[in-house]
This record gives C-alpha cells, structure tokens and sequence, in this order.
C-alpha cells in the first residue's frame, strides 16, 4: 500500500545582502554571453508560511546550475531536509529540470531519508514576490 503526502513549504533563496543563502561557485567563461554552466550551492530556508521571519521548517540544500544554452533551464540537485515534527530528519531529494521562466515548474522527487525513504513524486515550484 503506497502512502502519498502533501508538503507546503516555502523556499528563500537569498543571493546578496549580509547573509545569503547562495553562493555562486562556478561562473560562466569570460567571453561567454550566455550564463550556461553557471553554478550555486545553496543551504536555503524553508518557512511554513511566504515570510522568510516566518517558522522554519527545513533547509534546502544541494546546487542549481544553468543547463540550458537555449533558455533559463536549471539542474536541480537538491535536499529538502526536514526539522519540524514528524518530519524532523527526514528528507526529500529532488534531481531534474526547473524550467525558471514557467510560472509553475514539476520536478522529480527521487527519493528520500527518514519518513521518507524510497520517496518517489513531484514537486510544484512557484515564484512568490515577499
């Protein structure tokens, strides 16, 4: 018998100011125009409701890198670990395409740890302007 859960989390993925959570790690050839290959690692929060102040839940952590020569295509290789109540130390692993111009973007959820484990499913991504 499978079990399915419904998660909904959100994501803060901060690349400036005094603390960000993105750190740029490769970048792009000089003389390239296009910003294929570059690369981030990431350790982002996840919040229960839109506001980055507001409970965390988790952390994302992995890299995203620009894949696509031809459009905002990223290769997400990423955790989502838990820290808050049945989930706390649990994870799911996500690996595959955010199409980042989509107003909502699937990617595969390939597996997990904890409450988790052999997770297999989708996960919705949304932009949200806080």
């Amino acid at each position: 018998m499978e079990k399915m859960t419904r998660l909904h989390f959100y994501f803060h993925d901060i690349l400036d100011g005094k603390n960000p959570t993105a750190m740029q790690i490769i970048r792009p050839p000089k003389n390239s125009s296009v910003s294929f290959g570059m690369t981030f690692m990431v350790d982002d929060p996840l919040t229960e409701k839109p506001k980055p102040t507001s409970k965390l839940v988790g952390r994302a952590q992995g890299i995203y890198a620009l894949a696509s020569q031809h459009d905002i295509g990223l290769l997400m290789v990423m955790n989502f670990a838990f820290s808050e109540g049945i989930y706390n130390g649990s994870a799911l692993s996500i690996l595959g395409r955010n199409a980042a111009l989509d107003t909502v973007r699937e990617m595969p959820i390939v597996g997990g740890s904890g409450i988790f484990r052999f997770a297999r499913g989708y996960a919705f991504g949304q932009d949200s302007l806080v």
